[in-house]
């Protein structure tokens, strides 16, 4: 029998915090809704900034403007919904003005954050127990800390990923970051890691410069990971079998990717930050396998002169392709970055529209490849649907995971040369290789192996079914132990700035 009114006599309740990015906003709403079907009570928070353009992009009269998660909770889950400030006004241009929305990420964020946590505390009903945050953040552990909470962190991205940053200490050690003359050699050091090339790590890892707001972000974020009681990770554990292993040693890390939709169908819950084109019938009219997709995702910048080389490429080609500019893919300030007389060369073949809903076109049977920037939810929404890739990573985890794909589980090839740049001879070339259907056929075999693996590993005795079911059977141990000690004598073995957090939190 459990204490009075404690946490064993009621469900855990954890405070979710997404980062407003599109990336990263995606899985955590699967993840919330992924843990509520496994009997959590969550309150996901959005900023108002990230709210205000989904609210505005879902067309759908069904999804409540005030409220995301309404269709879900209609199906029974606990899900409530709520929004907090990034520091910055509601219409702010993010894309235009990104060092501006990083410094508030980095100074200003955490105390909207905090004050919003104290509420939920104070009110919320069942108690809240946990705090589930993004590993970019800067605040988790000082803010869970501070109010007895246990601390998750969600990895949006390969365990590689976090691997290389999590032993950044070990690459600067070995001059491999963070020094002018850094070292070009492989690097075999990193625990679970085989041997990787520079070029291969993060671009933040391969820059000189590491005095930018995205690195001040990265450092602080990988200090505050290291006081989590937990780190669930979006990857699949047989994928990525040695990094995950050696990473356990550290922190307790859960492999419970894929984090999908239900039934990899669009989501009930609306996540666009732009309306969403229907390009359903124009795919209908082509062949199967017979269109390339071309996304650069939510949020990386293509230059003016490679964005060129890819168009011209395509127009050497006679694939049919379908491509989603987003308006501000170049520049907010250059919404017109294609060829003069493109859309007129390419009428009948190839499609442009400003945004989708990328698993209704990624599941299309028309679809016989996809030319990404190597965002992770792109890859592993790609494998799913069983299309191989053509690879252009832009920023930041990308070059890693273009490495996953080409060169480890060679389900993919890259779109232009070793030293990053593209040009047009290149981009048609590899179009015809990708969707040759000879050419391409052991890029489709792979990829149709590797998505066995993801399927396995969701079902009931999949390696992600079971890490799941650890992690929620462990959280539970730890707040009941951790309340155990907390009244046990009469007195609190917590610091005791955090008593009173403590005994409102559980006996409120």
């Amino acid at each position: 029998m459990g204490f009075p009114n404690s946490p064993e006599q009621h469900p855990p309740h954890a405070i979710l915090f997404a980062y407003p990015t599109l990336g990263h906003v995606i899985p955590s709403v699967h993840l919330a809704i992924k843990l509520a079907s496994c009997g959590f009570v969550i309150t996901f928070v959005n900023t108002h900034s990230i709210h205000h353009h989904t609210s505005r992009a879902a067309s759908d009269s069904s999804h409540p403007k005030d409220d995301i998660f309404a269709a879900v909770r209609d199906s029974g889950l606990d899900i409530r919904y709520t929004t907090v400030s990034d520091g910055l006004p509601v219409g702010f241009d993010h894309s235009l003005h990104h060092e501006q929305f990083m410094q508030s990420m980095l100074h200003v964020f955490s105390a909207h954050v905090e004050e919003l946590v104290a509420k939920l505390v104070k009110q919320s009903v069942p108690p809240v127990t946990c705090l589930i945050a993004d590993t970019f953040f800067v605040w988790p552990s000082m803010i869970a800390k501070k109010f007895g909470l246990l601390y998750v962190s969600f990895w949006t991205e390969p365990a590689l990923v976090f691997s290389l940053y999590y032993h950044m200490n070990l690459l600067r050690k070995n001059g491999h970051f963070a020094c002018q003359d850094a070292r070009d050699d492989s690097i075999d050091y990193i625990p679970g890691v085989e041997a990787i090339h520079p070029k291969d790590m993060m671009s933040y890892l391969q820059e000189k410069d590491t005095s930018t707001v995205c690195h001040q972000i990265i450092f602080n974020a990988f200090k505050e990971v290291r006081g989590a009681d937990f780190v669930l990770c979006n990857t699949v554990q047989e994928l990525e079998p040695h990094t995950i292993s050696a990473l356990q040693a550290h922190v307790p890390f859960f492999a419970v990717g894929p984090i999908f939709p239900l039934g990899f169908t669009k989501s009930t819950v609306p996540t666009s930050l732009w309306s969403e084109s229907d390009c359903t019938q124009w795919l209908d009219s082509k062949p199967r396998a017979s269109v390339l997709y071309i996304s650069f995702g939510s949020t990386v910048h293509v230059a003016k002169r490679d964005l060129l080389e890819i168009a011209n490429g395509l127009l050497l080609t006679h694939v049919n392709f379908l491509w989603v500019l987003r308006p501000d893919v170049v520049s907010s300030e250059d919404q017109h970055p294609l060829p003069i007389g493109f859309e007129e060369a390419i009428h009948g073949r190839g499609m442009i529209i400003p945004w989708c809903s990328q698993i209704e076109v990624l599941t299309h049977s028309a679809i016989g490849g996809f030319l990404t920037h190597c965002g992770w939810n792109s890859i592993l929404e790609s494998i799913w649907s069983e299309v191989p890739l053509l690879c252009f990573p832009l920023l930041t985890d990308q070059f890693t995971n273009r490495k996953l794909v080409v060169d480890d589980w060679k389900i993919g090839i890259n779109l232009g040369n070793a030293c990053g740049l593209v040009k047009k001879e290149e981009v048609s070339q590899n179009v015809n290789r990708l969707m040759d259907e000879k050419m391409g056929a052991e890029f489709k075999s792979a990829v149709r192996d590797m998505k066995k693996t993801l399927r396995h590993a969701l079902m009931t005795n999949g390696s992600s079914k079971k890490n799941m079911e650890c992690f929620v059977r462990d959280l539970k141990t730890k707040v009941s132990t951790s309340h155990a000690r907390s009244t046990s004598n009469g007195h609190s073995v917590i610091d005791s700035t955090l008593k009173q957090a403590s005994w409102n939190l559980f006996f409120s």
